[in-house]
């Protein structure tokens, strides 16, 4: 875009968007606020807290009703000892004025001018689980080419599933990592000890890293 949007622009946006979310699911049990950024410009974003159940009907209507295209990220904590709270995805979306254009040709947009769903929006996605061994939410895969990745890359390090997802596999750790091991899973302890990587032989990784006794 060839300038920035205005705060009341962002504004707009923002409660549009989250009147929107609340007249669709708020009978649902759905969560939507409107949090603001605590740095930079403190713009605005839509915050959205779901089930798993519920969240392939959010997803869909954040593409189709409110014009969401960008996946940017998707990160998974595990909280053992959390209660009734196992795990939690969090997805993080952007709506975006951009469109695919031809070879050799661009659109300027001027951001002070964009209207309604043109307003560019950010959006932060919660999705709570359970205690268990086996976490699991449904893919996007099909809805964002952007989470494809993402989700690899959250199984991989964290082991939440993504159900429906295609071709899953590992994308950071190596591919003959045992099954089970997913090393931001709070019971792997991998920790670090004088900036010496140490990893516990019971998970499987019963190898030093590659740069052992090198000065750091």
């Amino acid at each position: 875009m060839g300038t920035t949007i205005t705060k009341e622009q962002n504004s707009y946006a923002a409660n549009a968007a989250a009147q929107n979310l609340s007249a669709r699911f708020s009978d649902a049990g759905i969560t939507v606020e409107i949090i603001a950024h605590n740095a930079g410009k403190r713009f605005e974003f839509v915050r959205i807290i779901c089930s798993p159940e519920q969240w392939r009907a959010v997803a869909k209507h954040l593409k189709n009703e409110l014009g969401v295209n960008h996946c940017a990220m998707v990160t998974g904590t595990h909280y053992p000892e959390g209660g009734d709270r196992g795990w939690e995805v969090a997805y993080h979306m952007h709506r975006w004025p951009i469109t695919d254009v031809e070879a050799h040709t661009m659109i300027v947009h001027s951001g002070e001018s964009l209207e309604g769903d043109d307003i560019p929006m950010e959006f932060e996605i919660f999705i709570n689980l359970p205690p268990g061994d086996s976490p699991a939410v449904p893919s996007v895969q099909d809805l964002w080419v952007g989470a494809d990745w993402n989700e690899k890359e959250t199984w991989d390090l964290v082991g939440i599933d993504f159900e429906g997802h295609e071709n899953m596999h590992r994308v950071l750790n190596p591919h003959d990592s045992p099954v089970g091991f997913h090393p931001l899973q709070r019971q792997h302890k991998i920790r670090y000890h004088d900036f010496n990587e140490m990893y516990d032989d019971p998970q499987g990784f019963g190898r030093k890293p590659v740069d052992e006794g090198r000065v750091k």
